[in-house]
């Protein structure tokens, strides 16, 4: 599937739930930004997830904090790197594809509170400070 196909059905939300794991998700945000910049793919990434997850039957499932974090850790990995198409940046960033990948900014609970699925929270990791 070409990255069009892949985003329109995205949008559309005719892509089966079977083609759009984790790394599906990155693609998205790869694609978005790319596109968009950082300030559109946000709210390109965002209005894409809410529709899907409600054509799937999961409105709540959309996260704010998760999906803005990897925005930016993607966007903070493409600068400079204009040239690549999805698959090398993709094999020059496999840490990204570890879901646990956010453990290293957030807490457990801080990512688990309804307020990180609602807005987006800075990382307050290592200051010892917590307002989930």
């Amino acid at each position: 599937m070409t990255d069009a196909e892949f985003l329109a059905a995205l949008e559309d939300t005719s892509l089966p739930p079977s083609c759009f794991r984790h790394g599906d998700h990155l693609r998205a945000a790869y694609l978005y930004l790319k596109q968009s910049g950082f300030g559109g793919a946000i709210a390109r990434m965002r209005r894409a997830l809410i529709g899907y997850a409600a054509a799937q039957g999961r409105p709540g499932l959309y996260h704010e904090t998760i999906t803005v974090a990897f925005l930016a850790l993607v966007n903070e990995r493409l600068q400079g790197r204009t040239d690549r198409d999805w698959q090398a940046f993709a094999g020059c960033n496999p840490e990204l594809f570890d879901k646990r990948f956010l453990s290293h900014y957030y807490r457990p609970e801080t990512l688990a509170s309804p307020r990180a699925r609602e807005v987006f929270l800075l990382s307050r990791l290592s200051t010892g400070t917590e307002n989930p």
